[in-house]
């Protein structure tokens, strides 16, 4: 399918589609000619995806492209490219030498972890801010969240694909459209709960 036909199939302007070539988000098409391209199945689904990356989830177009290319080359580790790949999804934090608080909670909960982890960074920041706020999240309360959180994940670890390009997808693109669905339910479970009182 030419350009026009890609825009009419994914609802997104020729423009915008000329916008995610250059910014590298869309791979580029067969070459017919020094101007004309083709396109198949695989830049519709391609495009669904960008758009979910940064319409829905609220990605950036460079946060999207760093998911995009851990998606598109995982490397061997899938473990590493996830790690990779969430580098680049909300909150970003800045590398430090320790994590004191968030190595203290995990090392509480049992749970193994490697300490250059993305997330071990992004959970010591995150406490870091609830104290800020004057929200601080203590012991009981984090030993409450934690055998829910590890149920969650558990869940969605059994469901990975067995094929490894689809595992990587599956993770990287779960993680960035999950967790705000997460958020939300949590809110919700407050109102039900609240409700009655």
């Amino acid at each position: 399918m030419l350009m026009s036909e890609l825009s009419r199939r994914t609802g997104v302007g020729v423009p915008t589609l000329k916008f995610y070539l250059r910014e590298g988000l869309l791979p580029p098409g067969e070459a017919l000619s020094q101007t004309r391209a083709a396109y198949d199945e695989s830049h519709v689904r391609r495009v669904g995806i960008i758009r979910a990356l940064t319409e829905t989830v609220g990605l950036s177009v460079q946060q999207a492209r760093g998911v995009l290319a851990v998606v598109d080359d995982p490397g061997p580790s899938m473990f590493d490219a996830f790690g990779r790949a969430l580098a680049h999804l909300p909150p970003t934090v800045p590398e430090a030498d320790d994590y004191p608080r968030a190595r203290d909670v995990i090392e509480r909960l049992g749970w193994v972890y490697d300490p250059r982890y993305v997330a071990v960074r992004q959970l010591d920041q995150a406490l870091a801010a609830a104290d800020a706020l004057g929200v601080p999240l203590d012991a009981d309360r984090l030993e409450a969240y934690a055998p829910h959180v590890h149920a969650i994940a558990a869940y969605d670890i059994a469901r990975i694909p067995a094929d490894p390009d689809a595992a990587i997808e599956y993770a990287v693109l779960g993680t960035a459209a999950h967790e705000p669905v997460l958020a939300a339910l949590r809110r919700l479970a407050h109102q039900d709960v609240a409700a009655p009182r």
